[in-house]
């Protein structure tokens, strides 16, 4: 879709200054100045093209061939945002058939997903249209391509949020959850839709069951793990040390000798926030105590680039208890 090649110029392309119903436009050069530091070598039939938009912007054309040159403009640079806002001028002024330009711009975004604009251009023409009834397909063949590409992520909760599609969007982000279970956009996709309905006693400890099912299978994978954090976080409390079941789970985990830095980061977590809610003196020395040591051993042996954060944490907790003390 994008090309700024002088291969261009072939025999299925007619220069604008060859084509008879353009001679009454004078093309309007780029002005770069007298001397421009590091001209830009554009191509001749990108130089043509973005000459006449120059001229038909300045005099405000808004017509059926000035749309047909943003379709060339647009094809040789789909980020310019200045051609996308004046082709939605001028869609709006010639009253066009929106439902086409759905279908253009789904051309342009298969072969540019990760382009702003064209996602902004898509976003404007649905909501001059009030109807968003194809853009989760749209989003989901974007992201069957890319399942992490962001724009396709942002354009779905958009639509999702704007127009109440919130109906069977669990079942996808489990689906590819299911294909890939550390796509970390599915994961979130998928708190996005439970904030929407609400986090209820029921639905959290339906979403723990799930996180600790997917956690059993891949337990070295850092978005179930803070999942189920942003989970136990939705609960009335708080408190990541609720649900005494997730805390046997995971020191179930442990104790089977996995030692996957994101089971020992919640678990550092856990304990922190049992030690210093209890007032046991000998059950906070003890919690205290597990802390250090695996804040030790994420720093010299399961997380070492982050010693001192590690390290940082078993201060911070020390520093806590000595003052629960006095």
């Amino acid at each position: 879709m994008s090309d700024s090649s002088d291969d261009e110029w072939s025999e299925s392309f007619v220069p604008y200054s060859q084509r008879n119903e353009w001679k009454d436009i004078t093309p309007l050069p780029q002005d770069d100045g007298l001397h421009p530091v590091v001209a830009i070598a554009y191509s001749a039939k990108f130089r043509e093209i973005f000459d006449y938009f120059r001229a038909i912007l300045a005099r405000k054309e808004k017509s059926a061939r000035a749309l047909e040159l943003t379709t060339d403009a647009l094809r040789l640079n789909p980020a310019n945002y200045t051609v996308w806002q004046y082709r939605r001028d001028i869609l709006r002024e010639l009253g066009s058939d929106l439902n086409e330009e759905l279908s253009y711009i789904e051309e342009v975004i298969t072969e540019n997903a990760k382009n702003y604009q064209v996602w902004h251009h898509r976003r404007v023409i649905v909501e001059m249209l009030n109807d968003a009834s194809k853009e989760l397909e749209l989003t989901e063949m974007a992201l069957g391509t890319d399942a992490k590409n962001y724009h396709a992520w942002q354009h779905r909760q958009w639509a999702i949020r704007t127009f109440n599609l919130y109906d069977g969007e669990l079942a996808f982000t489990d689906r590819l959850i299911s294909e890939d279970i550390r796509n970390n956009s599915a994961w979130n996709q998928r708190f996005f839709v439970l904030k929407h309905f609400g986090f209820t006693p029921e639905v959290i400890q339906r979403e723990l069951e799930y996180t600790m099912n997917r956690i059993r299978i891949v337990k070295n994978n850092e978005s179930s793990w803070n999942y189920l954090k942003g989970i136990l976080r939705q609960s009335e409390s708080g408190s990541l040390t609720q649900f005494p079941h997730v805390i046997a789970f995971c020191e179930e985990l442990y104790n089977n000798n996995s030692r996957s830095p994101y089971l020992i980061a919640f678990l550092i977590d856990v304990y922190s926030e049992q030690c210093l809610a209890t007032s046991d003196g000998g059950e906070r020395e003890t919690l205290s105590r597990k802390v250090y040591t695996l804040c030790d051993d994420m720093s010299k042996k399961h997380d070492i680039i982050r010693r001192k954060y590690w390290q940082y944490v078993a201060d911070q907790l020390k520093s806590k208890v000595g003052s629960k003390q006095l």
